[in-house]
């Protein structure tokens, strides 16, 4: 069965309600939540955030955002990061982080981006295993105490 996820832009009608949208309490130390990323995404504008909450139906389920075409550099990696990925703890389990991660593979893809990079801190509970079992890989480099992961986009169907 396909779990089916739109990438939907996040306005004033939906903010509150993406930003209630909250891992599970173990998973914190992993994840930033949702309204620390919108802020995030205000303090760093060199980052060039790109985000979109996760919806099934009408449901916000996740959250999802970017560092979009940026030039690498100290604290900044890129051109394309996975800087946050989040599905809410009543939903995981059921292949929303893939299929988020499917959206966004596409959506990169169609503008021609050949890799994606993303990043985990490592420990107990950690996103780390999920992101290898996508098909990110490690680079051998670690960014502030994370290691960087990266995903040839050629690579997936």
């Amino acid at each position: 069965m396909t779990t089916r996820i739109r990438l939907v832009e996040v306005t004033d009608a939906n903010r509150a309600a993406v930003a209630a949208v909250r891992v599970h309490p173990s998973q914190e130390r992993f994840v930033a939540p949702v309204e620390k990323s919108f802020q995030d995404a205000e303090d760093h504008p060199e980052g060039n955030p790109w985000y979109r909450a996760a919806y099934t139906d009408d449901v916000p389920v996740g959250f999802v955002m970017l560092s979009w075409d940026v030039t690498p550099g100290p604290g900044l990696l890129g051109p394309y990061f996975l800087w946050r990925l989040l599905i809410g703890a009543e939903h995981q389990g059921r292949g929303y982080g893939t299929a988020v991660l499917d959206e966004v593979v596409a959506l990169l893809r169609a503008h021609g981006v050949p890799e994606l990079l993303t990043s985990y801190v490592p420990g107990e509970g950690t996103p780390g295993p999920f992101y290898l079992g996508y098909g990110f890989v490690p680079t051998g480099e670690v960014e502030d105490g994370e290691v960087v992961l990266r995903l040839d986009l050629s690579s997936r169907p």
